[in-house]
């Protein structure tokens, strides 16, 4: 299906979000396209919608919306006018080169984790996003690699989250860590954060704001308030891809491999291992 406006798509959500989980893909460029699409079916999502720019070509079959994901706020306005019209449906947003993980997702489904999830009365589950990068630069000049990808085995942290009067909110806490750390001078500091509530459903009055947290507090916890819940990973070559892009960052880095860098196996375990995420109460 081709929607040319988000208006369209909208129109026609008895088709689109009439049965969730939904992932909503945002493609700035071509790279791994079908492989990110691919992820996102196999781990179980009912839709797949993918919000690019006209020119950009799709796989066969591919719900796609014609949308200019570069622009300010687009993914808050995507986001905010589908939670509007969609109560009740479980979202997940990610961008092209960027695969969501979770625990045991080798043999569960993204709709298994959700109903575990709504069983311990929880409207989101808190995702990670860990950097991954080529190891040589030479051969991938994009800082992309699905068959040599790494990441960092150290080197993340967290630091209390708070508000205007700097008093410290509950449940809610700033996550560092990967290539927007180890090369923060080139990262704005908007954009330094791995924490991403990136699985959530939509209930009335939520609204995505524009640093992509949400106006209900809750749906910005890591955890409830009787025990830790369960957690996954967004592994993404959005920030290789990024330093390899901009002028500045690229004439100044010549690789992203260091000391703990280590090679990605693309399987639940090793995220779980590396205290990447966590299984919660889920096993």
């Amino acid at each position: 299906m081709h929607y040319s406006t988000l208006s369209a798509l909208i129109a026609d959500r008895k088709t689109t979000l009439s049965k969730g989980p939904v992932a909503l893909m945002l493609a700035d460029d071509s790279v791994e396209l079908e492989s990110t699409l691919t992820r996102l079916r196999s781990i179980g999502f009912a839709q797949v919608i993918t919000f690019c720019a006209p020119e950009i070509a799709l796989p066969d079959g591919t719900t796609r919306v014609d949308y200019d994901v570069l622009s300010n706020n687009a993914l808050p306005d995507i986001v905010n006018a589908l939670i509007a019209v969609a109560p009740g449906i479980w979202f997940h947003y990610c961008y092209n080169a960027e695969y969501l993980y979770f625990p045991f997702c080798e043999h569960r489904s993204v709709g298994e984790m959700i109903a575990f999830t709504v069983e311990e009365r929880r409207d989101v589950i808190l995702t990670y996003v860990v950097d991954l990068y080529a190891a040589d630069l030479n051969a991938a000049d994009d800082g992309v690699s699905r068959n040599d990808a790494y990441l960092d085995r150290s080197g993340y942290y967290a630091l209390a989250r708070t508000d205007d009067t700097g008093a410290a909110l509950e449940r809610q806490m700033d996550f560092f860590g990967g290539l927007r750390w180890r090369f923060e001078e080139h990262i704005p500091i908007t954009r330094r954060r791995i924490d991403r509530v990136s699985l959530f459903r939509a209930v009335p009055g939520l609204q995505m704001l524009p640093d992509r947290s949400f106006n209900i507090a809750e749906h910005n916890t890591y955890a409830c308030p009787w025990h830790n819940n369960l957690t996954a990973a967004v592994c993404s070559f959005r920030t290789a891809k990024a330093l390899r892009r901009n002028p500045g960052s690229r004439h100044q880095i010549d690789s992203f491999h260091w000391q703990n860098a280590v090679p990605f196996n693309w399987h639940s375990q090793q995220l779980l291992d590396l205290g990447l995420m966590e299984p919660g109460q889920w096993f």
